[in-house]
């Protein structure tokens, strides 16, 4: 075990990208629900232009993009959030109101009614998670306190740990703190709802900005690398130096967090 790693009695985990694959089960869900609305009776009232969109998205690939634009719209809200300035919203909110707007867009106005739009919306609660995330957490819960430290509201996150058998011990929010990462309202108040100072917690992701918002703050950091999840490039030299200040980094392909576990002597 890395010498900085030592000490740790907790380990609190970002979710999205890093527990769970947002991106597949986003882009099926979307997906399905054209292929319904296709299918059913009321596509027939649609608009003849609105038809033969939805009909060439479903044709094309274009899904993926839009999932992808869905979540950017979600990176753009939780960073520009500023507490006590800005109106509160949980991410369950967001996501369907960034779902009206992104389908506005997309000219794809009218196409769900209210219930199904958020039905669509709560993809978010049911998203796969990476092959390695529930055996590696489940193992490393044999010897740390676990938490998720998400922006996700708590039950979002609850129905995530269960659909994706995480296995977390504790539920830690941003929505407990009405801030959202990388503010570090959201890094201390988790350490202090574990009764840990900040060097006894490794916070794990699979981003280096949120690892290196909690390293300021005093946490020790885990890296897991996943598919199309980092935003910084290893030609960057922010890159460049975390590879130096990373307690553990586990590339793609090296195992996850079963790799961790193994790392840490689980």
């Amino acid at each position: 075990m890395a010498p900085p790693l030592q000490h740790i009695k907790a380990l609190t985990f970002d979710v999205f990208g890093t527990c769970v694959d947002w991106r597949t089960s986003v882009v099926s869900a979307l997906g399905k629900a054209a292929a319904a609305k296709i299918e059913s009776s009321s596509f027939s009232s649609l608009p003849a232009k609105t038809q033969t969109r939805l009909q060439a998205l479903s044709q094309d690939g274009s899904w993926g993009i839009f999932a992808q634009e869905w979540r950017h719209s979600y990176g753009q809200f939780t960073r520009g959030f500023v507490p006590g300035e800005t109106a509160w919203k949980d991410i369950d909110t967001h996501h369907r109101d960034s779902l009206l707007s992104l389908l506005d867009k997309w000219q794809l106005s009218g196409v769900y009614d209210p219930a199904e739009i958020e039905a669509l919306s709560k993809v978010w609660h049911y998203l796969d998670p990476w092959s390695d995330s529930s055996e590696g957490i489940h193992a490393l819960g044999k010897r740390f306190a676990t938490a998720t430290l998400s922006n996700g509201n708590q039950s979002l996150l609850a129905d995530l740990n269960s659909h994706g058998n995480l296995g977390f011990q504790r539920l830690i929010s941003a929505e407990d703190f009405r801030a959202y990462k990388p503010n570090p309202a959201v890094y201390l108040g988790a350490c202090r709802l574990l009764g840990l100072e900040p060097g006894q917690v490794a916070m794990a992701a699979a981003h280096l900005g949120d690892l290196a918002a909690a390293r300021d703050l005093g946490l020790r950091t885990i890296y897991v690398e996943r598919s199309r999840e980092e935003e910084w490039q290893p030609d960057e030299e922010r890159y460049r130096e975390a590879r130096q200040w990373v307690d553990l980094w586990v590339s793609e392909g090296e195992g996850g967090f079963i790799q961790v576990a193994k790392r840490l002597g689980l």
